[in-house]
């Protein structure tokens, strides 16, 4: 048996073992600890020179992420540096890089903000509170292997939270990009005082000039992925306020606004401490973190992870993701997620394995220690345009288009979402994301398709008659097909349409075949609506009769006692053999059906001798 190690693909990366592979179970949970045991010597300069390049954009971006959530940016690069190092240890994903993010960005400012009145030390308690939360429920969620729930998020869902998120990470951003404040909170708040104060004049001419030439340096650089495009715009953007002496305000000369010295060190850890009236919203802000941080980080894990061919584990991505936050929030950081910016910044740059992160948060760290002030002229309206540059990113249009284009429903559904992120606010927002989400999956099965079969000549199975006119159905014998689950939801509507199946019938009905290969699933509502179904076809001298019931369903009804009850001489193997037993059992004359592509038919009522010869009765349509 060959024992379980992690293996290289042709291309050279690690290709990590599935989780029935691992030597203990422990080490599952610890994916670093399988990377470090089989680190390849050739993948250590594309490691150190990739975290290199890579602190080259953690840095800014750390800081403008912190700024934009409502706290001192300093947080954003202690959130950076502990994110990173224990998304080495506990995360699967080779290269990942995890970071302060800007979908994130208006969930911590729609908590921080009205909480912490102001006061920076309270925001940053707030905000790590939120992280730890957050923290815990991912590892909880990826232990008890509960890595599917963000898939509760259909597409339109997700595109309208997204872009809702993105609008209000705009809007939040714009008045800093045009060198003034504003006190306001929500989309339509923020954006009808940023009016105001651009009628007012208070716009910052030279804030404005290297605000808009940062977002416009990040935006055309991007066509080259190579090139770290915020980089080099806030890098330019410092010199010139440096060179220029832009920060002196002198007579009718506002100087621009800039960012300061950061505190010198690394920052110890602290158990973040709130008041009982802050619980609430913390509690449900973490969680509503926990569930978009986790969507974002899947979504790129696998994107990376088929690239390379390597298998990730969604549940340790939970895990990994959970264990990041968890260090972020006890060493003064703030919620952090997989980073679509930065991710690709370390891949392109030659990545090989997490060790990239860790050069990047060792750098950090190193800039922090001997070099705090570096960044103490870095204008803050170029640390709004890069946030602005990240949400342009983060709106989804063209996909909407195609879905606007088959099937409009769901393109509303997407807009509702954005409007209730708009209207209510980001928090309130994601709430509304997943009880649509809910009522979505619900309605599906609440009123789903169902179906009467018959025979189409030259077609093999058995068809929806609806679909195919032509079809023709045997005289005294309804083929019913039920394509959902039966639950409390849609148990009466079975019923319901069961019994117009019946009253709908050319012909006297004798027997009502359910055809069950679409039903998964059978509660004990429906299982006793089961139950006076077939006594109200008995009293009408209809038999009731299931087939191709699966398994698992079948054990349900014997658990319910209805199999026992209705005899195991109504379930059938398959609809050709209930109809054949039909046949047999009231003498019908039959003639199966036709092959037109064979020449003349040979009319015959033998039902498994027909049946043989042209292969399958599953119905389809």
């Amino acid at each position: 048996m060959k024992s379980p190690q992690a293996e290289t693909s042709t291309t050279g990366r690690v290709v990590r073992p599935r989780p029935a592979q691992a030597v203990a179970s422990w080490v599952r949970w610890v994916p670093g600890i399988q990377i470090v045991r089989h680190y390849e010597i050739g993948w250590l300069r594309h490691d150190l020179v990739a975290g290199l390049v890579l602190t080259a954009v953690l840095i800014p971006v750390g800081i403008a992420y912190a700024v934009a959530s409502g706290l001192p940016g300093i947080c954003g690069l202690y959130a950076t540096v502990a994110g990173l190092l224990a998304y080495a240890l506990f995360g699967p994903s080779r290269i990942l890089v995890l970071g302060p993010d800007s979908s994130l960005a208006a969930l911590i400012l729609a908590v921080v903000l009205p909480l912490s009145a102001g006061d920076p030390q309270r925001a940053v308690a707030l905000a790590g509170m939120m992280a730890l939360v957050s923290g815990v429920l991912c590892v909880g969620a990826g232990v008890a292997r509960l890595g599917f729930v963000t898939e509760l998020l259909s597409k339109p869902i997700r595109y309208g939270y997204m872009n809702g998120i993105a609008l209000t990470v705009i809007a939040s951003q714009l008045p800093a990009l045009f060198g003034f404040r504003v006190d306001a909170h929500g989309l339509l708040d923020e954006s009808w005082q940023f009016g105001l104060a651009l009628r007012a004049g208070s716009t910052n001419p030279l804030a404005l000039a290297i605000g808009a030439g940062t977002l416009l340096t990040i935006l055309l650089l991007r066509r080259h992925p190579r090139l770290p495009g915020v980089l080099f715009a806030v890098v330019g953007a410092t010199l010139i306020v440096t060179l220029l002496d832009l920060t002196s305000t002198t007579g009718a000369h506002v100087g621009v606004p800039v960012l300061g010295a950061l505190p010198q060190g690394l920052p110890g850890f602290s158990l973040p401490s709130i008041g009982a009236n802050d619980i609430a919203p913390v509690l449900l802000g973490g969680l509503a973190v926990a569930l978009i941080s986790f969507a974002d980080t899947s979504v790129l894990s696998r994107t990376y992870a088929g690239r390379t061919a390597c298998f990730v584990d969604p549940n340790q991505e939970m895990v990994g993701l959970g264990a990041a936050n968890l260090a972020a929030g006890l060493f003064q950081g703030f919620p952090i997620s997989a980073s679509a910016s930065r991710t690709p910044v370390a891949e392109a740059a030659g990545a090989r394995t997490q060790l990239t992160g860790m050069v990047g948060a060792f750098s950090v760290s190193a800039m922090l220690l001997m070099a705090p002030g570096l960044l103490r002229n870095l204008p803050v309206s170029a640390l709004a345009a890069v946030v602005i540059a990240s949400a342009i990113g983060l709106i989804e249009v063209t996909d909407l288009r195609r879905i606007w284009r088959i099937q409009r429903w769901e393109f509303w559904l997407s807009i509702g979402c954005l409007l209730g992120v708009a209207l209510l606010g980001a928090i309130p927002g994601i709430g509304l994301a997943i009880v649509v989400a809910v009522i979505e999956f619900l309605w599906d099965g609440w009123r789903p398709h169902s179906a009467v079969l018959g025979r189409v000549d030259g077609v093999k199975g058995y068809h929806d008659i609806t679909r195919h006119p032509e079809a023709r159905v045997v005289p005294g014998l309804v083929l019913f097909r039920w394509d959902a689950p039966l639950f409390f939801a849609n148990a009466e509507l079975f019923r319901s349409r069961v019994l117009d199946a019946v009253a709908g019938s050319p012909t006297p009905v004798r027997w009502m075949v359910v055809g069950a290969e679409p039903i998964t699933s059978v509660d004990v509502t429906s299982a006793d609506v089961l139950d006076e179904l077939d006594k109200t076809l008995h009293e009408a001298g209809i038999e009731m009769c299931f087939a191709e019931m699966k398994g698992p369903v079948k054990d349900k009804l014997k658990r319910f006692g209805l199999f026992s009850m209705l005899g195991e001489q109504r379930f059938f193997a398959t609809i050709g053999e209930a109809v054949s037993s039909y046949l047999e059992s009231h003498s019908v004359s039959w003639v199966d059906w036709e092959d037109r592509r064979i020449g003349p038919p040979t009319p015959s009522i033998s039902w498994n001798k027909t049946d043989e010869t042209h292969g399958s009765t599953r119905s389809q349509d």
